[in-house]
């Protein structure tokens, strides 16, 4: 057979058989003639990624360099040890964790029985009620840096230096939000190795080297990656924590994370672990989040917030929608608080706060740490959007005090009740349900409708719908069905739980009564 006969011979036969033959001629003919691989020019003109860059760094100058900075801190506390496990809200590593913390949050968020389930561990013993931490100098005069939960009811605080001198320390302050305390050494002339904050944040995949005392041993060095930046673990309403995964493990809480300058980029705050042992996921406060804080902190001892007053929530797909607004960024006002300075200034229900002072805000994260970020009594200027369109609304904000105590739900009784088919849910008007005068009360959402969908359950309140209140069933199938005919495949729902209100865009299904 031909060279010339080869093609219409494969032709004939199957493609998979086609391709067999076609590679025995080949090889047949490697003798007789040279084969040639040809590739598609789109791939041959691609560049493969390369990426220009040194051998992981030797860590020896930058640990010499910053470990007599970082100091181990006793507390004497007047605890007593106890036996711990996890139904008593026990953290293997955080056992001086109050109570009340706001990462004892975190634990139980993604906890269940992540912490050795029903066996009982009996806390390392306490001389005398002491727990241990670590912390970092950031003056020469003796000012350093540790977590507010390591000193948490501490009565006296002893800094043990890398050279082993031990030295008596006051507090200066500290802050719950951030997790975050200030001590004071009296260094009677003495100079003491310190560090700095790094002014600029990490690049996930950055070297990160992590020194402390963990498990009460001293000057301990590990090293690794910035695994993720601006992490919520539940602990606050200012969560941006770095996460890394060098080993860091009890003991460690208050200790720098460090890049391979020297500078701290992060304070090691907490780890997600199910056995209190390092598994590579660690979390630290930012340097541009604690250099703010400590600064406050040395100033006044405390640390004053700016406060807006209201209540927000994400603003969703289907919330954007609902409004008319072209982007799913902001923070929608669930609610504006009696008496707050939003409410002052006309801020109401409803209304997403898009910038403040004209730098955006993306969620509600962002505009509480805004917010928190002036002083009180700033006059801030907030661009909202309101019945379709963009205005500027101008607030003085007040002093952020701390959170009251949160009030029971509604329990409805389940009678004088109708069903809204659109929205796919029975309610009952609150002022028939003994809830007081305002809104509708949830009494059922059958599983498979849209609104069990987003959530909504028996016992919430809907205050308003597409920004009208409601005081009954037919006035919220009316707003829904007004919505629809509008053109929109949801309606926005304002709904209270909890004595806390928030939206909620349910799909509006067109198809029902």
């Amino acid at each position: 057979m031909s060279t010339k006969q080869i093609p219409s011979a494969i032709r004939r036969l199957p493609r998979r058989r086609a391709g067999l033959v076609a590679g025995a001629l080949a090889l047949g003919l490697a003798g007789a003639m040279s084969l040639q691989t040809v590739v598609p020019g789109q791939f041959a003109l691609a560049d493969p990624v390369r990426v220009e860059t040194e051998a992981p760094q030797n860590f020896a100058p930058v640990v010499s360099a910053v470990k007599p900075a970082v100091v181990s801190v006793r507390v004497r506390t007047d605890e007593t040890p106890r036996m711990m496990s996890s139904r008593d809200g026990g953290i293997p590593g955080f056992e001086d964790l109050p109570q009340d913390h706001p990462l004892q949050r975190f634990f139980r968020r993604f906890g269940g029985e992540p912490f050795g389930g029903e066996q009982r561990r009996e806390q390392q013993p306490r001389r005398h009620g002491m727990s241990q931490g670590s912390g970092f100098f950031i003056t020469g005069d003796g000012y350093l840096v540790t977590n507010e939960h390591v000193v948490a009811n501490g009565k006296t605080f002893t800094v043990i230096t890398d050279d082993g001198n031990e030295y008596e320390a006051k507090l200066i302050g500290a802050d719950k939000r951030t997790d975050l305390a200030l001590l004071k050494v009296d260094s009677a002339g003495q100079t003491f190795t310190y560090v700095e904050f790094a002014p600029e944040a990490p690049q996930v995949g950055e070297w990160v080297v992590a020194v402390g005392n963990p498990f009460g041993l001293g000057g301990s060095v590990t090293a690794g990656i910035v695994s993720a930046r601006g992490r919520d673990i539940g602990a606050g309403p200012y969560d941006d924590f770095i996460q890394i995964d060098a080993p860091v493990n009890r003991g460690n809480s208050g200790g720098p994370a460090f890049n391979v300058k020297g500078q701290v980029i992060g304070v090691n705050a907490a780890i997600f672990s199910p056995s209190g042992g390092n598994v590579g996921i660690a979390f630290a406060i930012p340097a541009s989040t604690a250099s703010t804080i400590v600064k406050d902190l040395q100033k006044d001892g405390t640390v004053v917030r700016g406060w807006l007053g209201v209540q927000i929530q994400p603003v969703s797909k289907d919330i954007a929608e609902s409004v008319g607004l072209k982007d799913a960024k902001g923070a929608i006002v669930a609610d504006a608080q009696g008496d707050s300075p939003a409410r002052k200034a006309g801020i109401r229900s409803g209304d997403t706060i898009l910038s403040v002072d004209g730098q955006s805000v993306d969620g509600p994260r962002d505009l509480a740490r805004m917010i928190a970020a002036y002083p009180p009594e700033t006059e801030v200027t907030l661009n909202v959007w309101r019945d379709g369109r963009e205005q500027d609304v101008k607030v003085i904000l007040g002093r952020l005090q701390d959170d009251g105590p949160a009030t029971a739900a509604v329990q409805p009784t389940g009678k004088d009740t109708a069903f809204v088919d659109s929205l796919g849910m029975e309610l009952a008007a609150a002022s028939a349900m003994g809830a007081g005068e305002r809104g509708v009360v949830i009494t059922d959402v059958p599983a498979d409708s849209p609104a069990a969908e987003k959530g909504l359950q028996r016992g919430d309140v809907i205050l308003e719908v597409a920004g009208q209140p409601v005081s009954n069933p037919g006035e919220v199938a009316g707003a829904a069905l007004a919505a629809s005919e509008n053109g929109r495949k949801s309606v926005l729902l304002r709904v209270e739980r909890n004595n806390a209100s928030r939206f909620v865009a349910v799909p509006v299904d067109q198809n029902r009564g």
